[in-house]
């Protein structure tokens, strides 16, 4: 994919990392904060979401149309996570019945965040997505079988597609059957990604939209359930992971962390590699940067002012972890999507 001495990969690679982490924080802090049943209907918002949006576009773009729909969907799902860098297994059994497996770590609560994360979640994602499958290809009789579920301290969350011979009511799309296990996985039958039409330039993006859009997402639909109060949870956990995961993107475009200009560097190329054209201005004295748009809410319409100010809370967060003890002031320019940014010293 990408290479360390590409700084235009690596910045990409960076952007993915943080907003990665804000989304297993944004989980978290729901769970910790709000309850298992709230964070659960926020994962299963999300995923709903992004099936509807993404399942049936990216079938056409990964060339799936003409399987069948249980092999289809188990292929989507390795293909599409393959792209976003995530680790996931497919196994076909038949044209009816086709196998995933999500083995560890987890991309989404790897690490100690797996201990943090209720089965509840699980479902939560899996009734959004995998149980939503039949109804989006038009197939009232394809289901998802779950036969096991990292959460629960099984080895993987994993099940599969199963086209049945009747047509399914809504509680019976998702099923569970923990007796059963995924068969051995076997690169060799697995689908793979035309390098053509995915060079490194274009999967070095891919990963960074894929963490991008599922932090963003998650983040609207935690205002949308929470209201004002998704100020203190989610903006808490977006300050939290700026905190956390500054000093490990910095190195990861081999900036260093002591000044005020370390830091406007780091946020310069980390808004430039979303896309938003960002510079370095000095004005009156102090460190602006000024960016041109502003990715995070293209193609929003509504929420904007909380998702911006929310959002904000990471870069807040890492200017906080500055050795220099930073604070950054942002504003936005509702009118032509022009941010500025304001470095100080604290204090």
């Amino acid at each position: 994919m990408s290479t360390p001495d590409n700084p235009e990969h690596a910045a990409y690679r960076a952007v993915a990392e943080i907003h990665h982490r804000f989304l297993t924080g944004l989980i978290i802090a729901a769970v910790a904060h709000r309850g298992a049943e709230t964070a659960a209907e926020a994962v299963y918002r999300l995923f709903k979401l992004h099936h509807d949006e993404k399942f049936l576009p990216g079938l056409k773009i990964l060339g799936l149309t003409d399987l069948p729909d249980a092999v289809a969907s188990a292929q989507y799902h390795y293909l599409s996570n393959f792209i976003g860098t995530v680790k996931v297994e497919y196994m076909p059994e038949s044209d009816r019945k086709s196998w995933i497996r999500y083995p560890p770590p987890r991309w989404i609560f790897d690490g100690t965040a797996i201990c943090a994360v209720p089965d509840a979640v699980t479902i939560g994602m899996m009734r959004g997505w995998h149980a939503r499958n039949g109804l989006s290809l038009d197939n009232p009789r394809l289901g998802f079988v779950c036969t096991g579920m990292t959460t629960a301290g099984d080895a993987g969350l994993e099940g599969y597609f199963y086209e049945y011979d009747h047509d399914l009511d809504e509680e019976d799309r998702l099923r569970f059957a923990p007796e059963e296990m995924a068969p051995p996985f076997d690169p060799a039958r697995a689908p793979t990604v035309d390098p053509a039409p995915w060079p490194p330039e274009r999967l070095a993006r891919a990963e960074r939209n894929y963490s991008v859009d599922h932090s963003r997402d998650m983040l609207r639909v935690l205002i949308d359930l929470l209201g004002a109060d998704s100020g203190v949870v989610a903006g808490r956990a977006g300050r939290q992971i700026g905190l956390q995961y500054y000093d490990a993107t910095a190195a990861m475009l081999e900036l260093n962390t002591r000044s005020a200009e370390d830091f406007a560097e780091y946020l310069c190329r980390m808004l430039n590699a979303l896309g938003d054209r960002a510079s370095i201005d000095i004005v009156d004295g102090a460190i602006e940067i000024t960016s041109q748009d502003c990715r995070i809410l293209r193609g929003v319409s509504d929420q904007t002012a909380a998702l911006f100010d929310i959002w904000c809370k990471i870069w807040q967060g890492a200017a906080a972890a500055n050795a220099a003890r930073l604070t950054l002031r942002a504003d936005r320019n509702a009118t032509n999507g022009t941010c500025r940014w304001r470095i100080a010293a604290d204090g």
